[in-house]
């Protein structure tokens, strides 16, 4: 048996003539999606496998495919003669272009076995001839193929040897994903042996007699960035005490630049001996010949780069774009040891380095050292950890998952810098980059499963809005989503009922739910800080403001929201105190829905009100006078009747949410919902109830409380409770009640109604979460008889077989999908993404805006 090993991120190429049995061997060995067959593209753009005419355009067509699979990271194999190094080449040239490896097999049976084979096949009708040509120039390929640029060639010789053949994948050196820490990410020590062990004490580690290794009693796994040698005191120290934790399986580490230099002259390479390497050549003479030799081996052996934690983590010395995330190749391995440089050279006579991280937009996190930097930070999910210890500076060490930076002062200047320290650049937080938003996009979240697709037109009308009329983006951390309505009630003269929303809930499995009274205003968030100066430092907003109060497209609620920012921000500090934060974000109505929408009220309401109150007493007076000649009239009489009832009750409608307002005098803001405060996306992690209990300690005028019923689903008693308890509320004028399932999107909870002592409940409180619950509406508005008319015109109880057939599946949709993006952007927020992360599920949902639901609804 010949085990033939292939790497999992590669490409394969297969070799042989025609007939050989590679498709059979390709069919054996892989998937049918892994392999890309020449013949297969060849009847793709000509209907026919057999069209030699076909051949270039059927190569242009396994090129694209190759190369898209290989962008993707995805093992791909060339089922096609590729006998012809011309042939060969063109996809070597294509493997390194996407920085995959390239393995070949051939696959070498007699001629005879070969033609015999076409022979029995109707669909090759070209004669042995050309079985000929290609064993000749197969011949001729086998003399170099190795120089060709395969990391592998893997020849099988003869049926028996082929049929015996079995293809293992090999991961990556570099795919460690299966370790998921903790991690202990240690920046470029330098030869600062004495600091390494003060940091690595400081992180809880017991370290070996004799400095040859470390634990620690948690189990945690150090991961060091490279450049532990040169220019410091001791970088035997550093190498003994590193390769003992590595040779443990205690720690890992990737190479740096310093360790690859050194590496070489102890080779007997020709380098150039600066930046510190004379010190270590100097101290490793005077080490025995054996630990000379160990150390060369462990440092020839170093990777460029690691993924861990699931592809979450990558760690590489300088650095690593996400295009070479798990990749290999020379341009991977010298972009993770030196970085990505301009070409040019500064004034201190060393290189320009180009900026990569301002631009990084990767999901994982890229955790490097290389260039020293005064303090660490944050720039778009990466950090640098080099804080130039050798320089006089200080060691620093990040532990993951915790963010938590740890670091120990330098105990003297060991090296003199060639330059300054120079502070990281870094993005204007208040500003998007075009390229974040604009186009098709999907967006992952986690509290839905998967990706949200986001269209390119819907990405435009977004960013018109956003461009024009949104407030400053460093206070849009959220947009609320669109609400979806129940299904249709059969009930008489109802189209929305509670008994609908009840029943979803149920047949979901939800066992309790929460409904809250729905207040007739605009939806509004504010986000609030303790001070200016806490707003500068949690949302680099530095005019001297606190806080805003937004619409839920992103639009400041009124011209100046100062005045009403100042009393929230009194009101709710208390609040700020009890869960330990500088800032909080809520999710309101704000009271009187003429506050905000008076042009619409008086335009598109009163209008209307105005004229049927006018008109259609007059028709009836008419109508009466047809009546009383002996006209029949009856019927119109009637109708007209019931129309000016109708417009009576649409005109009480809208009057009850209609009230002056003069400053803050008459203005009521209603929160439902702690969205997220320092650390936490409680709008996540918290069940309906906990947000209501928080939020009824607010006491100040201007705070509306928001009325509620827990409802156990299995109780008839309970609904009915319910039910009757909307039917008060809409009767007194009232817009209705949201009902929405107890718990937060991730699990059960125990029912706080029940004394805190509840039984747990599983539930999903909206777009569903991941491991094969159902996907469950957030929230489902039941709106009351009489504020339906506002939506749907005085006269709407008259066509309710109409409306019955009205369809939700589109506005169920976008529900979900607007509520999954909002809870991603609460959750990036909370464990401190950049800015522009939590932008791009905001954006999102004011993309997905813009697509054609019934407004109504």
């Amino acid at each position: 048996m010949t085990e033939i090993n292939v790497p999992e991120m590669s490409l394969v190429v297969l070799v042989g003539v025609s007939g050989s049995g590679k498709s059979t061997f390709a069919r054996k060995h892989f998937t049918p999606t892994q392999v890309v067959s020449s013949d297969f593209c060849r009847g793709l753009v000509s209907d026919d496998e057999n069209d030699q005419t076909a051949t270039s355009d059927a190569f242009d067509v396994l090129h694209y495919i190759v190369g898209t699979r290989l962008k993707r990271g995805l093992l791909t194999v060339v089922d096609a003669t590729n006998v012809q190094w011309e042939a060969r080449k063109s996809l070597i040239d294509l493997a390194k272009q996407h920085n995959v490896l390239v393995d070949a097999i051939v696959v070498d049976v007699p001629e005879e076995v070969a033609i015999a084979r076409n022979e029995v096949r109707p669909d090759r009708n070209f004669g042995p001839q050309v079985i000929r040509r290609q064993r000749k120039d197969l011949r001729r390929s086998m003399a170099k193929i190795s120089r060709d640029g395969f990391r592998r060639v893997h020849v099988l010789r003869g049926t028996e040897e082929i049929e015996a053949a079995v293809v293992v994948t090999e991961k990556s050196w570099t795919d460690r994903r299966e370790l998921t820490g903790p991690f202990d990410i240690i920046g470029d020590v330098h030869g600062c042996r004495s600091e390494l062990e003060t940091l690595l004490r400081t992180l809880g580690w017991r370290i070996a007699p004799g400095g040859t290794g470390a634990t620690h009693p948690e189990g945690r796994t150090a991961v060091f960035v490279g450049d532990l040698v040169d220019r410091g005191p001791d970088s035997p120290g550093v190498l003994r005490l590193v390769m003992g934790m590595v040779a443990a399986g205690t720690a890992l580490c990737v190479s740096g630049n310093h360790e690859q230099k050194l590496a070489r002259a102890l080779n007997g390479r020709k380098v150039k001996v600066a930046h510190g390497l004379q010190e270590s050549l100097d101290q490793l003479a005077a080490e025995p010949e054996e630990f000379r030799r160990a150390a060369l081996a462990f440092m020839d052996g170093l990777i460029s780069h690691y993924r861990l934690d699931g592809g979450r983590l990558v760690v590489a010395h300088a650095g690593l774009k996400e295009a070479y995330h798990g990749r290999a190749s020379g341009r991977v391995r010298s972009f993770a040891l030196y970085g990505d440089t301009t070409g040019e050279t500064d004034e201190y006579g060393l290189p320009v380095r180009y900026p990569w991280a301002r631009e990084y937009r990767g999901r994982a996190m890229v955790v490097y050292g290389h260039t020293p930097v005064p303090e660490t930070e944050w720039i778009n999910n990466t950090i640098c950890l080099d804080t130039g210890v050798v320089f006089g500076g200080k060691l620093t060490a990040l532990r993951y998952p915790d963010k938590e930076i740890v670091s120990v002062p330098a105990e003297k200047v060991w090296y003199e810098s060639a330059k300054p320290f120079a502070a990281p650049g870094h993005r204007d937080p208040g500003m998007l980059s075009i390229e974040d938003v604009r186009g098709t996009r999907h967006i992952e979240v986690r509290h839905g499963g998967g990706h949200i697709k986001i269209r390119e037109e819907n990405s435009a009308a977004a960013l018109e809005i956003m461009s024009r009329f949104a407030v400053d983006p460093r206070w849009l951390v959220y947009l609320p989503p669109t609400m979806a309505p129940p299904e249709t009630s059969r009930l008489d003269g109802y189209l929305e009922h509670p008994a609908e929303a009840f029943a979803e809930f149920a047949a979901a499995g939800v066992a309790r739910v929460v409904c809250e009274e729905k207040h007739m205003g605009s939806r509004a968030v504010a986000v609030l800080a303790r001070s200016p100066e806490a707003a500068a430092a949690r949302f680099g907003i530095t005019d001297g403001s606190a806080g805003t109060v937004y619409t839920r497209t992103g639009r400041s609620f009124f011209a100046d929201t100062a005045e009403l920012v100042e009393r929230l921000r009194r009101a709710c500090t208390p609040l700020m105190d009890e869960l330990g934060s500088d800032w909080i974000a809520l999710d309101c109505e704000l009271l009187p829905w003429s506050a905000k929408a008076e042009g619409l009220i008086r335009d598109q309401y009163a209008s209307v009100g105005a004229a049927a109150r006018t008109a259609l007493p007059e028709a009836i007076t008419v109508l009466e006078a047809a009546a009383g000649r002996g006209l029949d009239v009856s019927s119109l009489l009637d109708r007209t009747r019931r129309r000016s009832t109708n417009a009576a009750l649409f005109r009480d409608a809208y009057a009850r949410y209609c009230w002056p307002v003069s400053g803050l005098d008459g203005l009521r803001l209603a929160p439902f919902q702690i969205l997220a405060c320092e650390g936490r996306a409680t709008a996540v992690l918290e069940p309906h109830s906990w947000h209501l209990e928080m939020l009824s300690r607010l006491d100040d005028p201007l705070i509306a409380p928001t009325r509620h019923r827990f409802v156990d689903l299995s109780s008839e008693e309970s609904r009915d409770a319910a039910t009757a308890w909307w039917s008060e509320l809409t009767a007194e004028g009232g817009e209705g009640m949201v009902v929405k399932p107890l718990g937060p999107p991730d699990g059960p909870v125990a029912d706080p109604a029940a004394g805190g002592a509840g039984a747990a409940t599983e539930v999903t409180g909206g777009a569903g979460t991941p491991g094969g619950r159902s996907r469950v509406q957030p929230g489902i508005k039941v709106r009351g008889r009489e504020y339906l008319r506002i939506i749907y015109g005085p006269d709407y109880t008259e066509s309710l077989e109409v409306l019955r057939h009205r369809f939700l599946g589109r506005k169920r949709s976008l529900a979900l999908r607007e509520h999954a993006l909002g809870l991603e952007a609460l959750s990036r927020l909370a464990e401190g993404e950049p800015l522009w992360r939590v932008h791009e599920a905001v954006f999102a949902v004011l993309a997905l805006e813009s697509e054609p639901v019934d407004p109504r609804l």
